[in-house]
């Protein structure tokens, strides 16, 4: 088992920069790490993924150029940084940790609200 909690969100004006952060309760060294989001009414879809190497990689050519995935294993932490946010970036955004299908683990979600 893996405890994932997110913290870092809130809301945050247009065009401003948010930093999420996942804290891991266990090594996630093997472990291929995602932010997903949902928005309101939507289907939860991936935002970005690093895997156990370090590569990276993002939903569409949006989110690569104003997001940015990072894992700090000696933390056990993941990170999203967001930048020139948007409005329709608003949702619940979740971590997954990832070494199988049989192992995904899930944190609670947070709350990211971009709005004037």
């Amino acid at each position: 088992q893996v405890q994932l909690v997110e913290s870092g969100g809130g809301l945050v004006q247009p065009g401003g920069s948010l930093r999420l952060s996942c804290a891991a309760s266990r090594s996630i060294n093997f472990y291929a790490m995602s932010w997903y989001r949902q928005a309101p009414g939507k289907q939860r879809e991936l935002v970005a993924r690093i895997d156990s190497s370090g590569t990276t990689s993002y939903a569409d050519s949006a989110m690569t150029g104003r997001f940015t995935i990072s894992r700090d294993n000696i933390k056990n932490t993941v990170y999203l940084q967001m930048n020139s946010l948007k409005p329709e970036d608003t949702a619940i955004y979740y971590c997954n940790a990832r070494l199988s299908v049989n192992y995904s683990y899930w944190g609670q979600g947070i709350q990211v609200t971009v709005s004037s």
